[in-house]
């Protein structure tokens, strides 16, 4: 009978109450779980173009997001008109804690060529609007002439991106450029432009956070690529030579595609640059295997354990974005994929909320 009225819908707990109370325990053992949305957490954000509807945005604000990574393009680096784009997704409750100019995607920066300087100083232009505006993050990517996909398949009936190496070189590769470009040439130029851009980010209280190479290969269509490996890391942060404003944007997908070969696997990783308080921002995606083929599939239909991902971001107290990266397709989807977005938000929140009661 006292079994009977604790179930009952009407009794001191319910159901639903009764069977919380291991939980509750168990998070009241550990200490206070955080909240989703306490500033020391990790951020579920997205990518989000500048120009997004204003259905686009709402429906952000309604999957329970209150951060974006902006996808800036070639728009206007001055403070007033990224101003304008800060207020308006402000007023659909998200704010932005990155955003990416096309500037640094130059091929006179990125392969070293006249009037570099020039569109460095158009960089240089936009991080001083991000640290005016209180936008915290400049994710950038260093490959010129990168291929991230060689055909687009369908897996468990969504559509996705498929790199496999030897339809890359045997059918898509070829020579982008008038000639091909050694690793120290590249090297050469990542540094001219880190050392161009360091110090006003320093100045302004803006990261920069470096991406990796996707797929994590050392020369695609005849140029030597760099952070396809721990070690290409390590260079990149002496050359920074101990600034605070250089960091990295961990990629668990790219990681995820090398595997074995990149070093320092994911976790390693996280607890490496995570513990030193280096990892800025997080693309969090799955693929099905390591290269030499892979897919990539939501964040539950791969072959890397992304609770434990979420988890070890936890334990090193990662408080910056992580966002669903290319995000698959399902029936419907168009501009922001709003399904395949929401799928994935709903399995990232799920993995932090539990990632948030463990790790306490």
């Amino acid at each position: 009978m006292t079994a009977d009225w604790c179930n009952r819908p009407g009794g001191a707990l319910g159901r639903r109450g009764f069977l919380s109370v291991p939980l509750a325990a168990a998070a009241a053992a550990r200490g206070a779980v955080i909240d989703e949305y306490d500033p020391g957490n990790v951020k579920l954000a997205h990518r989000t173009p500048w120009n997004a509807s204003d259905d686009e945005l709402l429906f952000l604000k309604q999957i329970g997001l209150r951060w974006v990574r902006l996808e800036y393009g070639s728009q206007d680096p001055g403070v007033d008109a990224l101003r304008k784009v800060q207020r308006r997704f402000a007023a659909f409750g998200l704010g932005l804690h990155g955003a990416v100019h096309s500037a640094y995607r130059s091929l006179k920066i990125q392969l070293g060529q006249p009037g570099r300087d020039q569109d460095i100083e158009t960089y240089r232009t936009f991080l001083r609007s991000l640290g005016a505006l209180g936008i915290p993050v400049a994710p950038y990517d260093f490959h010129p002439a990168n291929t991230y996909t060689t055909a687009m398949v369908e897996r468990r009936g969504y559509r996705t991106r498929e790199f496999n190496l030897h339809d890359f070189r045997t059918k898509v590769e070829k020579q982008r450029f008038d000639r091909e470009y050694s690793a120290e040439e590249i090297w050469d130029y990542y540094t001219y432009f880190v050392k161009a851009v360091l110090p006003v980010a320093e100045e302004v209280g803006v990261k920069l956070a470096l991406h990796p190479d996707d797929p994590p290969l050392a020369k695609m269509n005849g140029v030597a690529k760099l952070f396809i490996h721990s070690e290409g890391y390590r260079r990149a942060e002496q050359i920074a030579a101990g600034s605070p404003a250089w960091g990295i944007r961990l990629c668990v997908g790219t990681w995820a595609e090398g595997g074995s070969g990149m070093g320092e696997d994911v976790f390693e990783m996280i607890r490496d640059y995570g513990g030193r308080g280096k990892v800025y921002d997080v693309d969090f995606r799955n693929v099905t295997a390591p290269l030499p083929h892979f897919v990539e599939t939501f964040p539950d239909d791969g072959y890397l354990d992304m609770y434990q991902v979420m988890k070890a971001l936890r334990q090193v107290r990662f408080s910056g974005s992580a966002v669903p990266d290319h995000v698959p397709e399902l029936v419907g989807d168009t501009g922001i994929r709003r399904a395949g977005t929401a799928y994935c938000i709903a399995s990232m929140r799920a993995l932090l909320r539990r990632a948030n009661e463990e790790v306490g």
